[in-house]
């Protein structure tokens, strides 16, 4: 039995879900930020359903799987919860670095999750009437937030026939000398794909044909389930600018520890947009998050989450296989998250909302992507195999129909 939020909540995601914001009182507000309908769902429902197959990535690690009793007594004999440096300690910094060759802790700023450094970077840089050029399917928070600044945002689509890489012809007629900002999740959220260097290459040419910049998502960078890390868009092009942090591959949501990595410039003046949100991040959370990203330990919580979806990869491979016609999905190259089409007259979000109601069962709507007729399915969770049991029970009442 699924455990009822109160009412109030039950209409908000019902709002949501339908595309628009609850009702509220609006008088003296200059901006009408419109639904954020993947994270409304989840804010709801994620914490109160038996089965959450909504995790973009592996189960989260627990302290004890990265820090030892050791270092666990060091932090709390020598951190004081204070502020720290606002835009990133140097440690923490130079840990980033490592990751984007050429990189200096100037290009860095620290943020309280990606998402923090995806709004502070399009604070920056956008202002009412700029076009966007946004991927889609994505994550939606970036292109959200723009329109509800007056920016215009243009989709250009991946192709799931081109195995959920772009088609160049569509990008460069989207891409016209209004475009200020070319906005792409690669690793991509939610298909699970990698872009190719040549479809890499083509958003670069796309971009500097205008002088627009990129703005690179790239939280799933490392989860890639071959085990080699996909390149970055950092160096392709001087006016790249990449978010990521260690919610996604690295499984550590928790913390809210996200970066941009950005022009010198940029990162300064970006700054001073994250002194007036969250000032800093978490004293406590910094010292973890320099732990989780010490070499031999962010190996060694990459090798785990890969050993994790390679195995639960070939459940969920074996119940898509087991309906055939029903479903189709393009096999994701980053693991914990899948992009399934089913091939049966039901809305997505009916269909999310129906798991939810039945079996206490959460997966996301493709419709909160912008897609419909699709699902996205966390596959990281241990409890995979019983989950999708209790979606059979559901599956066989609306074929029953």
């Amino acid at each position: 039995m699924v455990h009822w939020a109160q009412s109030a909540d039950r209409d908000h995601v019902r709002q949501a879900l339908a595309g628009s914001a609850p009702e509220s009182n609006t008088r003296g507000q200059t901006v009408k930020i419109e639904a954020f309908q993947s994270e409304r769902l989840l804010s709801v429902w994620q914490n109160q359903v038996k089965y959450d197959f909504t995790e973009t990535g592996v189960h989260p690690l627990f302290l004890h799987e990265f820090v030892t009793r050791e270092e666990f007594e060091a932090l709390y004999e020598t951190v004081q919860l204070r502020y720290i440096q606002t835009n990133g300690t140097p440690p923490l910094k130079e840990a980033i670095c490592e990751m984007y060759p050429g990189a200096t802790p100037a290009n860095v700023l620290v943020t309280n999750g990606s998402a923090e450094a995806n709004f502070v970077t399009l604070w920056r840089l956008l202002e009412p009437g700029d076009e966007v050029a946004v991927m889609y399917p994505n994550y939606m928070q970036a292109p959200g937030f723009a329109r509800s600044f007056g920016v215009n945002t243009t989709p250009f689509y991946l192709k799931e026939e081109r195995g959920w890489g772009i088609e160049a012809a569509e990008l460069d007629a989207v891409v016209t000398p209004q475009t200020q900002l070319i906005y792409l999740c690669n690793p991509n959220n939610p298909t699970g794909a990698v872009m190719s260097r040549t479809d890499m290459e083509a958003i670069v040419r796309a971009a500097e044909r205008v002088g627009a910049w990129i703005l690179a998502d790239e939280v799933y960078r490392g989860a890639e389930l071959s085990g080699e890390m996909s390149p970055s868009f950092w160096g392709m092009y001087d006016r790249v600018l990449v978010v990521a942090g260690l919610s996604k591959a690295y499984t550590l949501p928790g913390l809210r520890m996200g970066w941009l990595v950005a022009p010198a410039e940029i990162a300064a003046e970006t700054w001073g947009y994250h002194d007036y949100t969250t000032i800093t991040t978490g004293a406590l959370n910094e010292r973890l998050a320099c732990l989780a990203m010490r070499p031999q330990t962010r190996e060694k919580i990459l090798l785990r989450n890969r050993s994790i979806s390679a195995t639960n990869m070939k459940v969920l491979q074996a119940w898509l296989n087991s309906h055939a016609g029903l479903f189709r999905c393009v096999p994701p190259k980053i693991g914990g998250v899948a992009f399934v089409g089913y091939n049966f007259d039901i809305n997505s979000t009916e269909l999310v909302m129906k798991l939810l109601r039945e079996q206490s069962v959460l997966i996301v709507p493709g419709d909160a992507f912008g897609l419909d007729r699709y699902v996205r399915i966390g596959y990281g969770n241990p409890k995979l195999v019983e989950g999708l049991e209790l979606v059979n029970l559901t599956l066989k009442t609306l074929l029953e129909k």
